[in-house]
């Protein structure tokens, strides 16, 4: 198991770097509540974007993105919400509020990185 964290969290350390380069400032990481956890929250100028992040070693269980259902959207809007409601300042500061996805597969080839924006 502990590879699998490990796994996920350099991941997560991937897409971090990958929005910063971008421009975006991280508002937030590993944010969490009772009802889950948000990987990432950021700015994109006056946007707010909560971030998935999906990390796999491989493609053997298929693409990262396979993960994100309609369930899993939903889970996520929800905690979006949850958010904004814990953090009035920055989320005022935004304008719109996005869900974005990061997959990143990290295998022995080399590291992949896919962003689809505007998810759900």
């Amino acid at each position: 198991m502990a590879r699998k964290d490990d796994l996920g969290r350099a991941g997560e350390q991937r897409a971090v770097e990958h929005v910063t380069a971008l421009g975006w400032r991280v508002l937030d990481r590993n944010w969490r509540c009772r009802e889950g956890e948000l990987d990432v929250v950021a700015l994109d100028g006056s946007t707010t974007v909560v971030v998935e992040v999906k990390t796999r070693s491989s493609l053997a269980f298929g693409h990262p993105l396979d993960a994100i259902t309609p369930r899993k959207l939903a889970r996520l809007r929800r905690l979006a919400g949850a958010w904004c409601a814990a953090h009035p300042v920055g989320a005022s500061a935004a304008r719109a509020l996005r869900i974005d996805v990061i997959a990143v597969v990290a295998g022995p080839a080399g590291t992949t990185l896919d962003h689809l924006r505007a998810v759900g």
